[in-house]
């Protein structure tokens, strides 16, 4: 059975910076692929980056250059390193993994049958 734990948000200043961790019960090495979203209160949940199987990372355009991802498949781990965090990131934060292709992009949601509880991350000004 897939699980996934995040950890590591909390509560900052605007530039501040949070990494968030991801803990995998499986091998996120032979996921399809993995990500991290967000939803904002009031929001729908929105795809913060991808990293498909072949390694390719997309982001999306409101965090380029500020956000990271990386994974440590030894570790069964991914990481969202996130500095000059602003207001607008404010949101609980999600690990998602895909295990198996379905024809959807990584970037979207459709990929996606395991998710976390979420982390939340508060921005303030």
């Amino acid at each position: 059975q897939v699980r996934l734990v995040e950890s590591g948000g909390g509560s900052v200043q605007a530039g501040g910076s949070l990494r968030l961790s991801c803990a995998a019960t499986v091998s996120v090495a032979s996921m399809y692929c993995m990500g991290w979203f967000r939803q904002a209160p009031g929001k729908e949940r929105e795809g913060v980056v991808a990293v498909d199987s072949d390694g390719i990372v997309t982001y999306a355009d409101s965090v380029k250059g500020r956000f990271t991802t990386s994974k440590d498949n030894a570790k069964n781990m991914l990481y969202l390193q996130m500095n000059s965090l602003k207001p607008e990131d404010t949101a609980l934060y999600y690990c998602a993994a895909g295990s198996k292709p379905n024809g959807y992009p990584c970037r979207g949601i459709g990929p996606y049958q395991h998710w976390g509880q979420g982390t939340q991350v508060t921005v303030s000004s």
